[in-house]
């Protein structure tokens, strides 16, 4: 991709810089909201100066994010934002520290090399069912998405 203008000089020195026109504008700015919540919660770069623990970030972006998107609840009912926009906002916010220096890192011993012999198994279980059962979505069941209603006994 190196559609440069030949008469201007800075076009050739440009495009070997790290580029933003490749993120979603749209996304970029409804993370810049949520940063927005974030910093009025918080102070604003509390995190640069403070600095983060890992697995804090990790639970909100996976436990309070990820996991209600995909279970079928779309915005966060706190901030009335996305939940992936959410957890964006988390992770870059993790990033950050991570880069300055400013994470504790409490990540647990790592199982380097594990998810790839178990990628290796998924291949062969594919393989041995070459023609799988489709799978039954959300937009498949009159009604959805189920909201779970019961209670949960600790």
């Amino acid at each position: 991709m190196t559609n440069t203008k030949q008469t201007n000089p800075k076009d050739a020195i440009g495009i070997e810089k790290a580029p933003i026109t490749t993120i979603s504008f749209p996304v970029m700015s409804e993370v810049g909201v949520a940063m927005l919540e974030g910093a009025l919660k918080y102070s604003r770069h509390n995190y640069r100066e403070a600095g983060v623990r890992a697995s804090v970030y990790i639970d909100a972006c996976i436990n309070r994010h990820l996991g209600p998107w995909w279970e079928g609840e779309s915005i966060d009912p706190d901030s009335g934002l996305s939940h992936l926009t959410k957890a964006i906002a988390g992770l870059m916010v993790l990033r950050d520290a991570e880069i300055r220096g400013m994470m504790a890192d409490d990540r647990p011993p790592g199982t380097i090399g594990y998810i790839k012999a178990l990628n290796e198994k998924t291949k062969q279980i594919l393989e041995k069912y070459p023609e799988p059962k489709a799978p039954i979505l959300a937009s498949d069941v009159e009604g959805a998405p189920h909201q779970y209603e019961g209670k949960i006994e600790l």
